[in-house]
């Protein structure tokens, strides 16, 4: 039996290298290139999608390119992308919350688990947001510690300020 492919393509962004990820038409991968627990995403993105990753640029990815582009260049604050979210159900509840999370606008874990009416889940809610393989598209920089400090993000503290001072018109030095 053969196997699926999952067409990857590296994004270049102005704060950090991406890993773009395309499987049957749809968006499963934007995520950090470097980032700590990268064998771990791609192992469970892989398995669940029974696919095995091609280096190839395709429509979808292009799109991707382009809406990340306008993001960056501050004229798109949305994404409209077919996504195909590979987690438990529990880990897809959550980032379907973390979409309806505005841009420029935070939300602490305790906050997010209470949206979702399961407020002592603070730590599985974190968890499944760092098990997010779809960075800025389902936007888990927008999270935040209960202290309003900035807590853990698989691109790392300085791409997540970075991120939100983009988003909320910080006059902080970007990139």
């Amino acid at each position: 039996m053969q196997s699926k492919i999952i067409h990857i393509h590296y994004y270049h962004s102005p704060i950090g290298e991406l890993v773009l990820g395309e499987f049957e038409n749809q968006l499963c991968l934007c995520d950090w290139r470097y980032r700590s627990k990268r064998n771990e995403v791609d192992s469970r993105i892989l398995n669940g999608l029974k696919a095995t990753f091609e280096e190839k640029e395709t429509d979808v990815l292009k799109e991707t390119i382009n809406q990340l582009d306008a993001y960056f260049a501050k004229t798109r604050e949305t994404f409209d992308l077919p996504l195909v979210l590979v987690g438990t159900d529990f880990q897809q509840s959550v980032w379907k919350a973390l979409q309806n999370i505005p841009y420029g606008k935070t939300q602490t874990y305790l906050g997010l688990s209470k949206q979702m009416n399961n407020p002592k889940a603070i730590r599985a809610v974190a968890g499944a947001n760092g098990a997010n393989a779809l960075s800025i598209i389902i936007p888990c920089h927008r999270i935040i510690g209960s202290n309003q400090e900035l807590v853990g993000y698989a691109g790392g503290l300085t791409a997540k300020r970075k991120l939100l001072a983009l988003e909320q018109g910080s006059q902080l030095e970007l990139f």
